[in-house]
């Protein structure tokens, strides 16, 4: 999953960031509203991370383009603990959950966590795919009980699978997804990463549907 963070305080955006990442997502960071809003306009994020008060443009006046323009991805704000008028502005301009500060960083992941399930069609932390079963909780992957371990890539490409099983998921929107805006991407390195997956898991969930992408399934349901 890919995640943007807004956040115009350098210390928190670095304890966001570094947060995110040892979670497993691929993180990009903003510092000010109109780089926010541009990234966020311009890239596709898995969700976000936005802070109210940020220079350039508030947080609210960013949320509220981007869902003129149409743009759906789950928005986590950022909001001081005694202005429960930002809360409301906040939902009223299109977002989908909050954390006032201070905030313990649990409490960012496990709201984070829930968006993305929700904005996936899931409702329990733990995703499964026949024998497959990945927690996303604590970023545990079993097959058939018995755990794999997965490097941080093949990690965030069975979690996309997951997350979309059922339906055919492109190269392209791998590469999108799985990687950071000044990661050196190449859609190649897909194919690998799927190899690596394949071998590790050792069962038929993934399946190559030609000209078009990968399709996460049970071996039943992909016949």
């Amino acid at each position: 999953m890919r995640l943007l963070v807004i956040e115009d305080d350098p210390d928190l955006n670095r304890q966001l960031v570094n947060a995110l990442g040892e979670a497993g997502y691929a993180v990009d960071t903003a510092f000010d509203g109109e780089e926010g809003h541009f990234l966020g306009d311009s890239e596709p994020y898995d969700a976000v991370v936005l802070d109210i008060g940020l220079p350039k443009l508030d947080g609210i006046s960013v949320l509220e383009h981007w869902r003129r323009a149409g743009r759906r991805m789950p928005v986590l704000i950022l909001t001081a603990r005694d202005r429960w008028s930002d809360k409301v502005q906040g939902f009223d301009a299109g977002a989908d959950d909050y954390v006032a500060k201070p905030f313990h960083m649990e409490e960012v992941l496990a709201r984070l966590r829930a968006l993305l399930r929700r904005a996936s069609g899931h409702a329990s932390s733990e995703l499964t795919c026949g024998p497959v079963r990945l927690d996303t909780r604590s970023g545990r992957v079993s097959v058939g009980g018995s755990p794999v371990k997965l490097t941080s890539h093949e990690y965030r490409l069975l979690s996309y699978l997951m997350h979309h099983a059922g339906r055919v998921v492109s190269r392209a929107e791998l590469v999108e997804h799985l990687y950071e805006q000044d990661f050196d991407r190449d859609s190649n390195t897909i194919e690998v990463f799927v190899g690596r997956l394949r071998k590790k898991i050792d069962c038929d969930v993934i399946q190559t549907v030609r000209g078009l992408g990968y399709l996460l399934a049970a071996p039943e349901t992909a016949r």
